[in-house]
């Protein structure tokens, strides 16, 4: 144990020995001035108190012997466990990283849970903990309701005013949840990360949709302990940026003070549960033990800082409370508190020992489940499908006059087929919402949802804020609570404003909830370059690099409408049956594109396929057995056009859409390359980081071995006008390209 430690041991059982106990009264008794508050529950609180003070303890000491892996503690911050008193076991909770008191009572308050037991298998990385299953330490609990958070800078935000948001949504149009209709969404963080710009605008988003009326159930508290690992955060500044918000109802108690925290906690939970509207929570906690188990705060603190933290000792000032309203004597506080630390101490014992997961498989079995044979039967509800076909009507894109699409023997573009698509299935499922900037009654920047919003409502279509991390936050929130949210991102380099949200947020949670919690989705962005007369590299982005390093995501990118009506079904039915998170890359040079070789062809247009297109698989044009071009997105018509013109010189080739870009289908890749002994990849990312480096890899690595060349965009940002064709990848290189290949002996 810690010098430190020991001291806050030591200290407690100093600081009670020396109290005169008062005149006994009974536990049931009220003992707040406002009859609130019962000695019982004072008692119920000190309990919890002082568990979470000795799992931290114990937590340094198995660090300090290397079996334990995790130490920053929530010393201090045991005030929190006043708003756990304060709220229901069926009110949805994301916690900070401190509010270890705040899940230890929360867990008591359920039947069957042992917080001890639980929170030491996190500390100690053991395969049985019944949250992560081994895989971090985080304060999470699906029978208590509590969302599972790793070391969290404000990232929860988004998702717990999604979640806000949802519980109202889903009463209104009868989607089955979990939450009761009534249920608050407690939401803790630290007085550094209500600095973040993630926090921030959570907070901002939340009074903005409570603004219109729409219920926001969220109750904010902020645990300020006045310092970010070393930084410190001026006193008045929690209040100062959040205490006068126009919408944001505030409340401030000192954690230390039992009473003063279970009041207020109440109030601000029952203020919450009541008007449907967001409040703030400040909790004035202290930091005991430093930022983490190595951390030395002499190194940046005043000793008189530390020393007048510790006199806000909440624990202490807990007991205290018991002997001073003759709750409890001195001694029965110190033996409540040294039976705690037994118990903790034996089940450290107990877990020290427990296995810890011993492969990558039994790692990462929770990061992409897959069942494709029930997605596929999913997929293919064609009964309903047909139903929902003939109920939905595509919207009217722009160069149309009528609302009703423009076909050419039921072929479309692809856009048509993406909103005719998103119109099947919300006429399908009536779990699903779109959602995202201008989707709503403008239907899109390039009407891909035009006409949904009027089809099904604003309920379930409907315009956000312009801000990219509310937009998936609202996806996270709303897919806790029993939807499938397709939410769209405008542009694929606003996606950077908020990837934390789909890498850390997103892509976690059945990670680190061994499953029990999951949150699918599909992210409809648009996407890539081609832009004619518009564009300038915020509007034209070809970098992806970012999504495909995040495991357990799909991303699909379809080039033509068959393949964008098929996958798009592919990715809701794999959010529906494995939880899945996917992202559907849509190519916005091809949204509106009918011609594929000369003006007038129509060959780019095609029939909404009720065809299923299984995840990873690829889509190949032709039987050249001269080359294999193997392409995506906008690389497919690009390539499709080479390819005739090389065999107009008696060279033939196959092109090989990928479709799907995480996972690979490499099975399809190493088949068609095989086929040729020559791969040309046609890439139109980048050179650095593009798709093409792990393409050209996966043929290496499966042992491949004829040619293989590549042809990229450049390694830059995409300016504005015909300078974007310098930098590029187009036709004539992925000529040239061929030609060389083709000439290598």
């Amino acid at each position: 144990m810690t010098e430190q430690g020991v001291d806050l041991d030591e200290r407690f059982r100093t600081e009670i020995e020396a109290l005169t106990a008062s005149p006994s009264r009974p536990a049931g008794e009220l003992i707040d001035p406002g009859g609130r508050v019962s000695g019982a529950r004072c008692l119920e609180l000190f309990e919890s108190q002082a568990t979470s003070r000795q799992l931290d303890l114990a937590a340094r000491r198995l660090g300090g012997v290397r079996r334990g892996y995790y130490s920053i503690g929530s010393s201090g911050h045991e005030g929190n466990a006043a708003v756990a008193a304060a709220l229901r076991a069926t009110d949805p909770a994301l916690l900070h990283y401190r509010s270890g008191a705040f899940f230890v009572h929360r867990a008591r308050q359920v039947a069957g849970l042992d917080p001890i037991r639980d929170v030491l298998l996190g500390v100690v990385a053991a395969a049985a903990d019944p949250i992560s299953g081994g895989r971090h330490k985080v304060f999470g609990s699906k029978a208590a309701g509590v969302i599972p958070q790793t070391s969290t800078i404000a990232s929860q935000l988004p998702r717990a005013v999604g979640l806000g948001f949802a519980i109202g949504r889903a009463a209104q149009l009868g989607v089955t949840s979990e939450w009761p209709s009534d249920a608050v969404v407690l939401c803790s963080f630290g007085d550094a990360s209500a600095n973040h710009s993630t926090a921030t605008g959570a907070i901002n988003t939340a009074i903005h949709t409570a603004h219109q009326g729409i219920p926001m159930p969220v109750l904010f508290v902020c645990e300020d302990n006045g310092i970010g690992i070393s930084v410190p955060t001026p006193p008045d500044w929690i209040e100062h940026a959040y205490g006068l918000r126009p919408g944001l109802e505030y409340f401030c108690a000192d954690g230390w003070d039992a009473l003063d925290a279970l009041t207020t906690a109440q109030s601000a939970a029952d203020w919450v549960r009541e008007n449907r509207k967001p409040a703030f929570l400040r909790l004035r906690t202290v930091r005991l033990l430093g930022h983490a188990g190595s951390d030395v705060e002499s190194a940046y603190r005043r000793p008189a800082d530390i020393a007048a933290d510790l006199l806000r000792d909440p624990v202490i000032e807990t007991a205290r409370l018991l002997v001073t309203v003759g709750v409890a004597t001195p001694d029965e506080v110190i033996d409540r508190y040294d039976d705690v630390r037994t118990r903790v101490e034996a089940m450290a014992e107990l877990v020290g020992h427990e296995p810890k997961l011993s492969s990558a498989a039994a790692v990462m079995a929770p990061l992409a489940p897959s069942h494709p044979d029930v997605v596929r039967t999913d997929a293919l509800r064609q009964e309903a499908i047909d139903t929902a076909n003939r109920a939905a009507r595509p919207a009217q894109v722009p160069g149309q006059e009528s609302n009703r699409v423009a076909v050419v023997n039921d072929a479309m573009t692809l856009a048509q087929a993406v909103n005719h698509t998103l119109g099947a299935l919300l006429a399908r499922d009536h779990d699903v919402l779109v959602f995202g900037e201008d989707v709503g009654r403008k239907g899109g920047v390039y009407g891909v949802t035009k006409g949904l919003q009027k089809a099904f409502g604003a309920r379930r279509v409907f315009d956000t804020l312009l801000d990219e991390q509310s937009v998936l936050g609202t996806a996270l929130g709303t897919a806790l609570a029993g939807f499938l949210p397709i939410p769209e991102i405008q542009y694929l380099a606003y996606l950077h404003n908020a990837a934390d949200q789909l890498r850390g947020e997103a892509a976690t949670l059945q990670f680190f909830s061994h499953g029990q919690y999951r949150n699918p989705m599909v992210i409809r962005i648009a996407g890539y370059a081609y832009q004619k007369g518009f564009g300038g590299h915020f509007h034209n982005d070809n970098s992806i690099a970012a999504l495909r390093d995040i495991p357990g995501l799909i991303l699909a990118s379809p080039s033509r409408a068959d393949d964008a009506a098929a996958m798009l079904r592919t990715c809701v039915s794999a959010g529906r049956v494995d939880g899945r998170v996917s992202v559907f890359l849509e190519p916005i040079a091809l949204y509106h594109t009918r011609d594929l070789h000369e003006p007038g062809d129509g060959a780019w247009l095609a029939p909404p396929s009720a065809d299923h297109v299984a995840i990873g698989r690829a889509r190949v044009y032709g039987d050249g057995t001269d080359l294999t071009i193997v392409s995506f997105a906008n690389g497919v018509p690009m390539s499709l056009r080479v390819a005739r013109r090389l065999a107009e010189s008696g060279i033939f080739a196959r092109v090989l859409d990928l479709r799907w870009l995480a996972p690979l289908p490499l099975e399809d890749l190493l088949h068609h390359a095989r086929a040729t002994g020559r791969v040309l990849v046609a890439d139109e990312t980048r050179h650095s980081g593009g798709v093409s480096e792990a393409l050209c890899a996966a043929l290496v690595d499966a042992g491949f071995d004829g040619r293989i060349a590549r042809v990229t965009s450049e390694d830059s940002f995409i300016p504005l006008g015909p300078a974007a064709e310098t930098v590029l990848l187009d036709e004539d290189r992925i000529e040239a390209a061929a030609g060389k290949l083709l000439a290598e002996p």
